[in-house]
């Protein structure tokens, strides 16, 4: 199994020690999809799993989820979240084992995630006290320095309810003077490249596990495609997400490496539990 680059105690400690200046924001990769951010001291967790549920539940199956890299932390370890996100509805973006303790242990966080989804959260999180923030592209909720809004995703077409409400979204958000955006689950789509662009992320969130039939679950951008999102969308450093967690549906970093160096776009590959800190000039 591939170890983590901190987790537990050292990783809280890691968390807890970092700057809270608002010209320093700071980004720890928690595996598969999920991100912490840190901002002035405030804390947003981007699409969570952090818990054994889809290896348990698909064990006995054909499609086991066999686990590469450790969990780096409990969820319940996790205190000062006050907004976290679900892309949509896919277990490794919406857990209920990850969110019903987290939920526990930041009683009113808010949960931003599609419209269509959020009863399914509801029975995932069980009795918690969360404050469920419904979203669709284009939707935007702003607290204080903070701004949360969807963008469209593409996994792996865009669907929409009876409402034109998406099922599946990312997120562009704002804290003091940094963007940062979330693809969730998605593939190539115009609509992402003139939202980024519009925005001017500092850092983008690319998931570069590849879209394979023969996986039976939908696809995402490759190495290559998330490379040239980052690049078109004009984003500051692009990061890798959504590998290296599921033997059955993961990709190597190489090729999203190598794509990003003949475009000339900046990146940084991140391991499990390590920190990317990005600083503004004051």
């Amino acid at each position: 199994m591939i170890p983590a680059f901190q987790k537990d105690e050292a990783l809280l400690a890691d968390m807890a020690g970092a700057s809270r200046d608002e010209e320093t924001l700071h980004v720890w990769w928690l595996g598969q999809s999920g991100f912490l951010v840190q901002w002035a001291g405030e804390r947003l967790l981007f699409d969570p799993y952090l818990s054994d549920s889809l290896t348990e539940k698909y064990a006995a199956t054909d499609k086991p989820h066999v686990r590469m890299t450790e969990r780096c932390v409990e969820p319940g370890r996790l205190t000062g979240i006050a907004r976290v996100t679900a892309s949509h509805v896919h277990t490794d973006h919406l857990d209920g084992a990850t969110l019903a303790p987290l939920a526990r242990a930041n009683a009113g966080c808010r949960l931003y995630l599609p419209h269509p989804i959020i009863e399914e959260a509801r029975k995932r999180a069980g009795n918690e006290d969360v404050v469920y923030c419904g979203m669709s592209d284009g939707e935007v909720y702003t607290e204080g320095r903070w701004e949360v809004r969807g963008v469209i995703a593409k996994h792996n077409e865009v669907v929409r309810d009876e409402a034109g409400r998406a099922h599946c979204i990312g997120f562009i958000v704002k804290c003091g003077p940094f963007t940062i955006y979330h693809s969730g689950d998605t593939l190539w789509h115009d609509d992402i490249v003139r939202a980024v662009r519009e925005h001017a992320c500092d850092v983008m969130l690319l998931p570069i596990n590849g879209n394979r039939p023969e996986r039976r679950v939908a696809g995402n951008l490759n190495g290559t495609e998330a490379a040239a999102l980052a690049k078109a969308g004009g984003a500051g450093l692009v990061v890798p997400c959504h590998y290296e967690m599921f033997e059955f549906n993961t990709e190597t970093p190489e090729e999203f490496a190598g794509a990003c160096e003949r475009l000339d776009q900046p990146y940084r590959v991140m391991r499990c539990g390590e920190r990317l800190e990005i600083k503004k000039a004051g």
